[in-house]
C-alpha cells in the first residue's frame, strides 16, 4: 500500500528522532558539555575574582594572597573590620602569613568599608566560592567519566585535556579516525586559518600545548614532543573508539622511550633566529605576509 504524504512525513520525522537519540545516547556528549562548562566557569570565576580584588583593593591595597579562594574567604571573614581581626581565625585561614598580614592591616592606608559596601563585597566573594565549588564537582565528574570512556587516552594525558580533544573532535568516533597531525592541531583552528589565509607561521600544537611535557619544554623541542604525543594519542583513540582494548601501558612505554631518544639526539645549538622554514621577509623567493602569503614574483608587472 502506497504511503500518503502525511504518513511519509511522520515516518521520516520518527527516523530522524531515533537517529538523533542514538547519536546522543553515549556519555561522551555529556563529557563534551561538562568540559565546555568547566572552561566557561573557570573564565567567569577569574573575572569575578579580578573585579573583587580591584574593589577590595580600595580598602586593603596592601593585601597580597596567592590563592584566589583564600582571598575571597578573607573578605568574608575580615573584610568589614580588617584591623579587628581575630588572630586565631586569621592563622587558620592563611597559616604562617598571619603575622605579616596582621601588621599590614594595622598600617593600611585603606579605610573600612561601609555596611552596604561590605555586603556587596561579601556577595561577590561568596559567588566566587560557589563557582569554585561547582568547578570541583565538574572536575570530579570529568575525571570519572573521561577515564571510563577513554581509558587509553587518559592514561597518556591529563583527563581534562583528553576531554578537550574529545570536544574539539565532536565525538569519540571522529577522534578515533583522525590522523595524528589533525589531533596535534585540535584547538588551534584560529591560528591555522590565519596561516592559510595570510601566510603566517603555521601552528605546531593546539590543546596538546597544555600538557606539562609540551608547554614546559624548550622552545625548539615543543613541536617534536607534541608530534610524539599526538601520534600515540591517535593510536589510543582508535583503541578507545574501535577495538576497546587497553594498550596504553605499551604506548606510554614507547612514548617515554621515544621522548628520551629525541632529547638525547637534540642539536646542541638551536637554529639561528634568521632561519624561517615557513616563510617570512627574508630571501627573494620567500613568502610575504603583505601579499597574503603569496610569492612577490606573482605581482611583477
Amino acid at each position: 500500500m502506497k504511503e500518503s504524504p502525511e504518513e511519509k512525513q511522520r515516518r521520516i520525522l520518527n527516523l530522524a528522532k531515533e537517529s538523533i537519540g542514538n547519536a546522543y545516547s553515549g556519555a561522551e556528549h555529556s563529557v563534551i558539555q561538562a568540559i565546555a562548562s568547566f572552561n566557561e566557569l573557570e573564565k567567569t570565576r577569574n573575572l569575578v575574582h579580578e573585579k573583587l580584588e580591584e574593589w577590595y583593593g580600595i580598602f586593603f591595597p596592601e593585601l597580597r594572597l596567592q590563592n584566589q579562594l583564600t582571598y575571597a574567604k578573607f573578605i568574608i571573614a575580615f573584610g568589614k573590620d580588617k584591623k579587628g581581626m581575630d588572630a586565631g581565625q586569621l592563622a587558620a585561614l592563611v597559616g604562617g602569613a598571619a603575622e605579616q598580614i596582621s601588621k599590614l592591616a594595622s598600617e593600611s592606608i585603606g579605610r573600612e568599608p561601609t555596611d552596604e559596601e561590605y555586603q556587596m563585597l561579601k556577595g561577590l566573594a561568596e559567588l566566587e566560592l560557589s563557582i569554585a565549588a561547582q568547578e570541583e564537582a565538574l572536575d570530579r565528574y570529568l575525571e570519572a567519566s573521561t577515564k571510563k570512556i577513554m581509558p587509553n587516552i587518559t592514561y597518556l594525558i591529563d583527563y581534562k585535556i583528553a576531554a578537550e580533544l574529545l570536544g574539539k573532535a565532536g565525538s569519540l568516533a571522529r577522534l578515533a579516525i583522525m590522523p595524528a597531525g589533525t589531533i596535534q592541531l585540535l584547538g588551534a583552528e584560529k591560528a591555522l586559518f590565519k596561516h592559510i589565509k595570510f601566510g603566517s607561521k603555521p601552528p605546531k600544537y593546539g590543546a596538546i600545548f597544555k600538557l606539562q611535557q609540551v608547554g614546559g619544554a624548550g622552545r625548539f623541542d615543543r613541536g617534536r614532543i607534541a608530534r610524539a604525543y599526538a601520534t600515540k594519542i591517535a593510536i589510543a583513540a582508535r583503541a578507545d573508539g574501535i577495538s576497546k582494548n587497553f594498550i596504553a601501558d605499551k604506548l606510554k612505554e614507547q612514548l617515554d622511550s621515544k621522548l628520551a631518544k629525541q632529547m638525547s639526539n637534540r642539536p646542541s645549538k638551536p637554529r639561528p633566529q634568521s632561519y624561517r622554514p615557513h616563510g617570512g621577509r627574508q630571501g627573494s623567493g620567500g613568502r610575504y605576509q603583505d601579499y597574503g602569503g603569496r610569492n612577490r614574483r606573482q605581482f611583477k608587472r
